[in-house]
């Protein structure tokens, strides 16, 4: 590793001097342009005020679970009880993210940016998570796509047809809102001080420094999404590196807004505290329901009356799912907040009607059952389910957002939120679960964090519910399929043996080179005494 220098000047007694203690072994195409000296050492400085906090933060993490692993369950703070009982809203919500009913969301590839950009959706998320393999590569071609869109500059030339993307004039956009790593993800080609910086504050801060005046200056933000918090205390970290950001960039404060999703289920108990930890910047929460759904798994690891059934089973008629929904929404619209719908991952089935049909059957019923329950927007993956969900929404929800749907007929305790589901598990999605993770974690290995499989497009969220699931399925005791086979690593032999003779041209496969690695990383990952706490966090040691 090398460090980065700026011109050298005389540091004062014990300041730094310039590029001090900033190592940058990353490589990329036109990072010059966006990791400037200023960019690396403002960086530099969010690293070293923030880091202390984040370990601690994590920290916590652990030990929660710890109390999960040891039979504990989450429940409502006795700390904290006068702020869920408090009259307090959040700070009103600027007018770009009033009507919020359609969002596109998806990775930062140029192609991506401006088709999103262009969509007639509401809003796009550009996402650094969980649709973004972080390579280098990846991240710095993201982050140099954005400050070209925010510019109006972005163009791309598909290079197989020559066909040309613009965007559309400024007005016509959809509003754009980025998403960083969560605080659990390190990015390892910058170090500070010899630790890598935070992936979280490394995305958010880099594009925060190169546009939020820009963006300011149209009065758009700049806006974000903020992904995998677990507690109250992680929302008040993000809001002081955000309020410390806006001072250093000279922001109006509260002008960054962010809107948080309620992906983990420790959050879920936490929904009151988070919003008012961000209070002055919150613009809704989101029901980020397929993390949440690996967040309750991971979190009941080793609790055997905990077990779901497959993974096409969980969805969100369940009663634990249902609850989760209901009280967001409860929640966020007693508060002034929004509260934003899932996702709808289906992708348009070619050449065959009848399949296709079925599929936006499945969005229509999702997307109606959002809007009724008093939703305010919903995600969707695809560009073609976009008129659908609009037209669902339109007809139901006239007004720019349902505020004023309380749902005060909602009563929740903790036991509702933690029920176990009930169902089976199959052969099919069994090995549904081992032939999706490892397709998904092959893709990703090779760069790709965005992978169409079975005609839906799927990111990290997919991958996770299905190795966690395999995981607890083969560490439970006396676990048997629906038809009597016995839940064992011998099952689990057979469906990785056969897994590639599936795929008759591995090279029309998505990361099909990587498809060995991505089944021994599986293997081991599904043998191991302890679960991963993430996929994403062994697999990244092995991109670059």
């Amino acid at each position: 590793m090398s460090a980065v220098m700026t011109q050298w000047q005389e540091p004062r007694p014990g300041q730094r001097g310039p590029g001090e203690g900033i190592e940058l072994s990353g490589r990329a195409a036109g990072q010059e342009q966006v990791l400037t000296p200023a960019a690396l050492e403002f960086l530099a400085d969010l690293h070293r005020r923030f880091e202390p906090a984040r370990q601690a933060r994590l920290a916590a993490r652990r030990e929660r679970q710890a109390f999960f692993d040891a039979g504990g369950l989450p429940g409502f703070r006795a700390d904290t009880a006068a702020i869920r009982a408090g009259a307090w809203r959040v700070a009103p919500l600027p007018t770009a993210l009033l009507d919020r009913r359609v969002e596109i969301t998806g990775p930062v590839d140029p192609k991506m940016v401006i088709n999103a950009l262009n969509s007639g959706a509401k809003v796009y998320m550009a996402d650094f998570e969980d649709s973004t393999a972080p390579t280098w590569a990846n991240l710095i071609a993201g982050q140099r796509a954005l400050a070209a869109a925010v510019a109006g500059t972005l163009e791309f030339a598909a290079p197989d047809t020559g066909k040309r993307y613009a965007l559309k004039p400024f007005e016509d956009q959809a509003v754009l809102m980025v998403r960083p790593r969560g605080w659990h993800l390190d990015e390892k080609h910058l170090r500070i001080d010899g630790a890598p910086i935070s992936g979280g504050l490394f995305d958010l801060g880099l594009f925060a420094f190169h546009n939020a005046a820009a963006l300011a200056a149209k009065d758009r933000g700049p806006y974000f999404y903020l992904p995998k918090l677990q507690s109250m205390e992680e929302a008040q970290l993000w809001n002081d590196a955000l309020e410390h950001i806006e001072r250093e960039l000279e922001l109006e404060p509260g002008s960054i807004k962010v809107t948080v999703l309620i992906e983990t289920l420790p959050a879920v108990f936490e929904m009151d505290e988070i919003l008012h930890a961000l209070r002055t910047r919150i613009a809704g929460l989101n029901c980020g329901r397929w993390d949440y759904v690996f967040s309750y798994l991971k979190t009941f690891r080793a609790h055997r009356d905990k077990i779901l059934p497959e993974r096409g089973q969980v969805t969100m008629t369940q009663p634990f799912l249902r609850a989760y929904s209901e009280l967001l929404i409860q929640t966020c619209h007693k508060r002034g907040a929004h509260a934003m719908g899932g996702m709808a991952a289906q992708i348009p089935i070619n050449g065959d009607e009848a399949a296709n049909e079925a599929a936006l059957a499945k969005v229509r019923a999702d997307k109606l059952r959002e809007v009724t329950a008093g939703h305010d927007g919903t995600w969707v993956a695809h560009p073609a389910l976009i008129p659908l969900a609009m037209r669902i929404f339109d007809e139901r929800m006239p007004t720019p957002h349902q505020q004023h749907v309380l749902r005060e007929d909602v009563l929740i305790i903790a036991e509702d939120l933690i029920k176990p589901s009930f169902g089976t598990i199959t052969r099919a999605g069994f090995e549904g679960n081992v032939e999706v993770c490892v397709r998904y974690l092959a893709a990703w290995l090779d760069g790709s964090g965005c992978v169409p499989i079975h005609w839906l497009m799927e990111d990290a969220a997919t991958a996770e519910i299905a190795r966690t699931q395999l995981w607890q399925w083969l560490h439970a005791p006396s676990l048997f399929l629906d038809d009597g086979t016995p839940v064992d690593f011998a099952l689990l032999e057979r469906a990785l043996i056969g897994l590639p003779s599936k795929f008759a041209d591995r090279a029309a496969l998505p990361g099909g080179a990587k498809l060995d690695e991505a089944i021994a990383m599986l293997d081991e990952l599904t043998h191991a005494p302890t679960l991963a706490e993430f996929l994403t966090l062994p697999a990244y040691e092995r991109i670059d």
